[in-house]
């Protein structure tokens, strides 16, 4: 029963991560109808800027977490700085081609950016810094640590400050007026453009958050970590119903839930055939079942709520 509920807590803190980079997909595909594939680059900026901070402020000696609050500030404008860029030349030039093509952009975008970060911060891997005392909490036999509460508990304040934001405030009025049809809230005076470029920068600064925290689980940060995040996060994206911002929280969970009860019984289901580092199958097998029974995703596409 322990192992059962460790692994739910180690599922909610995976599942916190990719729900926050599945917004940035979802986001995205509700005002354009476009898969960003270069997200998830976006969030491995964010993570390698971060522990860049970090290592410079360290022998400061400031405190872990001052250390980790400046360095996702940092972080942050330069992933949207870097969004901001890639909509607006890779992405806006080609809004009214073909869908094939600014697919290939944002594939050719990724690579780039992999490019870049290898040539900043080289091809090895970055250790990150402990940004928090290693305290344990004990739940029914299970052990959450002070980093897993305060991951959890952040992404779920985030997400809660977006769904306000996009369900509350003018700007998410004009977001969801964009998605609904960029022509009519173009002739009602919205800003199309504007809003579109924020719906970017916007996401941006969730994967900046997101890199911070799968350094900070994780302990580490390298220049390829975006594609296999970014893979996983599309598909909760396609699990909870992409363009659905509720469904891209609900399927950044069960992603999470998934795997690691995936990676936690996969041995046992298997005879030892297969050990837990096979974890990454089950989001491919979660994306084709999707895909293959229920193509809108467990939400379907509410367009009152796209954003």
């Amino acid at each position: 029963m322990d192992i059962f509920l460790q692994q739910i807590i180690n599922g909610l803190v995976l599942g916190s991560i990719y729900a926050l980079v599945a917004l940035g997909y979802t986001m995205v595909y509700g005002i354009l109808g476009l898969i960003n594939f270069a997200h998830g680059e976006v969030v491995m900026i964010g993570a390698l800027v971060s522990y860049s901070v970090m290592m410079v402020l360290v022998p400061s000696g400031l405190p872990p977490v001052l250390l980790a609050l400046i360095s996702v500030l940092v972080a942050a404008p330069v992933c949207m700085a870097l969004a901001w860029a890639i909509e607006r030349y890779a992405y806006r030039p080609l809004r009214h081609a073909p869908k094939l093509t600014p697919l290939i952009s944002a594939i050719g975008v990724s690579i780039l950016l992999q490019n870049m970060a290898m040539m900043i911060w080289g091809r090895g891997y970055h250790a990150f810094p402990d940004i928090l005392p290693a305290i344990h909490f004990d739940i029914g036999g299970a052990q959450i640590t002070l980093l897993q509460t305060v991951t959890i508990g952040l992404a779920a304040l985030t997400m809660g400050i977006l769904a306000w934001m996009i369900q509350r405030t003018s700007l998410g009025q004009a977001m969801r007026a964009t998605a609904e049809s960029p022509a009519i809230a173009e002739l009602m005076g919205i800003p199309v453009n504007r809003i579109i470029t924020l719906t970017f920068v916007i996401g941006a600064a969730l994967a900046a958050l997101a890199g911070l925290m799968v350094g900070a689980n994780y302990s580490v940060a390298h220049y390829y970590m975006g594609f296999m995040l970014g893979l996983k996060a599309f598909t909760a994206a396609v699990l909870g119903g992409i363009g659905n911002i509720t469904g891209a929280m609900l399927g950044g969970l069960l992603l999470g839930l998934i795997e690691s009860l995936g990676a936690g019984y996969i041995e046992d289901l298997t005879g030892g055939f297969l050990g837990s580092n096979y974890q990454d199958i089950f989001a491919f097998l979660v994306l084709i079942g999707v895909l293959v029974f229920r193509p809108g995703g467990l939400m379907g596409e509410r367009v009152s709520e796209r954003a």
